[in-house]
């Protein structure tokens, strides 16, 4: 899957109808007012502006001011990893070294900040996963413990985040990862 095109698929997922037309009106300069009254969804959107080489892999300068002049921070956020590699292709994201982030993605719940602190995740990062996917508590705990992965490297260990979890008291779930 082509990395750019997959960001504007989940860009244009979140953009709600008020948001399109938004971005239309910062848009008309570029695409003409004629055939932006026919656009209805953000992909049709950022498909002129790729036609007009508004938008590009190497060029997101305007997409990003785009989304700051709609007041999205959340789907800048993605934006800005995809400029860091960080943003990946859905088939590039989960493999079987991942399972112990699946039972922890399913059972920490509301206690993820406490457990990613135990772990030592800058709050940076914290807060840069909160704001990114504030309305999915699941997303949260799975790309902030890919935060703690990333940013750990090789010493990210199964050991450590079992340790974390029987300090924030969550020894269930720390069982269930260590089965």
């Amino acid at each position: 899957v082509d990395r750019f095109r997959s960001l504007l698929l989940s860009i244009s997922s979140g953009l709600s109808a008020a948001d399109v037309e938004e971005v239309k009106f910062l848009c008309r300069d570029i695409i003409g007012k004629g055939k932006s009254e026919t656009v209805r969804l953000g992909l049709e959107l950022f498909s002129m502006l790729m036609e007009r080489r508004g938008i590009a892999p190497d060029n997101l300068g305007f997409l990003k001011d785009l989304l700051r002049g709609i007041r999205r921070g959340d789907l800048l956020t993605l934006v800005e990893q995809f400029e860091q590699g960080e943003l990946q292709a859905p088939e590039d994201q989960q493999d079987q070294h991942e399972k112990p982030f699946d039972v922890i993605r399913a059972n920490v719940g509301r206690d993820w900040k406490k457990l990613m602190r135990e772990l030592g995740l800058p709050e940076v990062k914290l807060d840069k996963v909160e704001v990114a996917y504030r309305y999915d508590l699941e997303e949260m705990v799975c790309q902030a413990l890919r935060e703690w992965q990333k940013w750990k490297g090789k010493d990210a260990k199964v050991a450590d985040l079992i340790k974390a979890l029987q300090r924030c008291n969550l020894r269930l779930v720390a069982d269930w990862v260590e089965e």
